[in-house]
C-alpha cells in the first residue's frame, strides 16, 4: 500500500514541517536504494566509509585529524574506520614529512577503483530520483535547498 499525503487536514502552519519531511523522505530512499547497491557489491561500503573515502578522493594526504574537523564525527570513530579501511587496503598512509606524528591518508589504487564504482553507483540512484525533472526545475529545486541551508547556517552561527 502506498503512503498518501493527508493535504486535507494539513494546515497552513504546518507547511515548513512538510517540507524538511519530505526532504527527509527523498533522502531515506536515496540512503536505502544507494545502500542497497552498496550491499550487493562484492566490497560492502557503510555510509560513513563511502564519505570518509569521498573526503580522501578530494583531499588527497589530508589526515585523520582533518576529516575529524571536517565531519564533526568522534575521534575514535573515525580512528576505527580509517584502521578498517587500511586493513582492506583501501587508504595507504605515509607519515608526513614534515611531522612524523602525522600520517597522511589517501586512496590506494584498490580505494580508487572502488570509489569510482561507488559513485557511479550513486549517479544512477541520482539520475533515478531526478527522472521526469527538467533541467530548469533541478535548479530552482538546488536555489530552494540553497535557502534553506542558508538559513539554517545563519541560526546555527547566530
Amino acid at each position: 500500500m502506498q503512503n498518501t499525503v493527508d493535504n486535507v487536514n494539513r494546515q497552513n502552519g504546518d507547511t515548513a514541517e512538510a517540507v524538511f519531511e519530505a526532504i527527509h523522505t527523498v533522502m531515506h530512499l536515496y540512503r536505502s536504494c544507494q545502500y542497497r547497491a552498496m550491499r550487493d557489491d562484492a566490497q560492502e561500503l557503510t555510509h560513513m566509509e563511502h564519505k570518509a573515502m569521498g573526503f580522501f578522493a578530494r583531499h588527497p594526504d589530508a589526515t585523520q585529524s582533518d576529516l575529524v574537523a571536517h565531519s564533526g564525527r568522534d575521534k575514535a570513530q573515525l580512528a576505527r574506520l580509517i584502521k578498517g579501511l587500511k586493513d582492506r587496503g583501501l587508504l595507504d598512509a605515509q607519515p608526513d614529512a614534515a611531522d612524523r606524528r602525522n600520517v597522511r591518508l589517501r586512496l590506494s589504487a584498490a580505494g580508487e577503483q572502488l570509489f569510482a564504482a561507488a559513485r557511479q553507483q550513486a549517479r544512477q540512484v541520482a539520475d533515478l530520483g531526478v527522472a521526469g525533472l527538467s533541467a530548469a526545475q533541478c535548479t530552482q529545486l538546488l536555489a530552494a535547498l540553497s535557502v534553506l541551508r542558508d538559513n539554517l547556517e545563519a541560526d546555527r552561527q547566530g
